[in-house]
């Protein structure tokens, strides 16, 4: 637990939707929003969702995505509407100040590529 898969996203013209549940554990999914051009630009939303809430987080284009994992061996299903391109992948770092999510758990162990991500 406390696993961390950092804040991703990718521009235009691979921008995605994803929709996510957790179908075993539980998890504190986030998105954010990274429209320069929107009123709520850096807000974000966080929710657990778990095998027993039965809920679920629809995240639109243009908004970052990851999650925490609050119970050890958790699990998640999502779906995306686009496929993956590497030069279009862009990252938010999990404690950027600009954005200060309030993640529930103190980070544990996340990628070395969530590690890498520079600040806005």
């Amino acid at each position: 637990k406390g696993v961390l898969r950092g804040m991703h996203y990718q521009s235009s013209p691979y921008q995605e939707v994803k929709y996510v549940s957790c179908i075993s554990g539980s998890i504190f999914d986030v998105a954010i929003d990274m429209r320069e051009d929107s009123s709520s630009y850096l807000s974000w939303y966080g929710c657990e969702l778990n095998a027993d809430n039965f809920k679920s987080l629809y995240i639109p284009e243009g908004f970052a995505h990851g999650y925490q994992t609050l119970e050890s061996n958790s699990c998640i299903f999502y779906m995306v509407s686009n496929f993956y391109s590497k030069e279009s992948e862009r990252g938010v770092r999990y404690d950027d100040p600009s954005v200060n999510i309030d993640w529930p758990l103190q980070i544990s162990t996340m990628s070395d590529k969530d590690k890498d991500i520079e600040l806005i």
